[in-house]
C-alpha cells in the first residue's frame, strides 16, 4: 500500500542517478524500487546472521533468552561472549521484525 499523497523534491542529479541505477524513467518508481531492494538486502542480512547464531547455539533466540534467564545454558549467562551474542542476536531479530513491517506495511 503506497501512500502518494505527498511529493518529494529531489535535486536533478539525484533523480538521474536514480533512475539510471534502476533503469527505470519514472523517478516515483525509481525511488520505490531503491527503497524496496534496501529494505531485502537489510533483511537478507539479518536473516543471515540470525541463522549463524542459532547454528553456533543450537537454539532460536526465543530460546537461548529463556535459557539465559534461566541460567540452564551451560555457560555462565554473564561471561563476555554470551552477553555479547545475546545483544547483538536480539538486535537483529528487533531489526528484522522492524523491516519486515516495513515491507508489509509499505511493499
Amino acid at each position: 500500500m503506497r501512500d502518494t499523497s505527498s511529493t518529494v523534491t529531489v535535486s536533478p542529479r539525484v533523480g538521474v542517478l536514480l533512475t539510471q541505477i534502476t533503469e527505470t524513467p519514472d523517478l516515483e518508481t525509481a525511488l520505490w524500487k531503491v527503497l524496496s531492494d534496501h529494505i531485502a538486502l537489510k533483511t537478507r542480512i539479518l536473516r543471515q546472521r540470525i541463522e549463524t547464531f542459532e547454528s553456533k547455539w543450537g537454539m532460536t533466540f526465543e530460546e537461548f533468552s529463556a535459557r539465559c534467564e534461566a541460567e540452564t545454558l551451560g555457560q555462565d549467562s554473564y561471561a563476555y561472549e554470551v552477553e555479547s551474542d545475546f545483544w547483538e542476536w536480539e538486535e537483529a531479530e528487533t531489526l528484522l521484525r522492524h523491516y519486515e513491517a516495513l515491507q508489509s506495511r509499505w511493499m
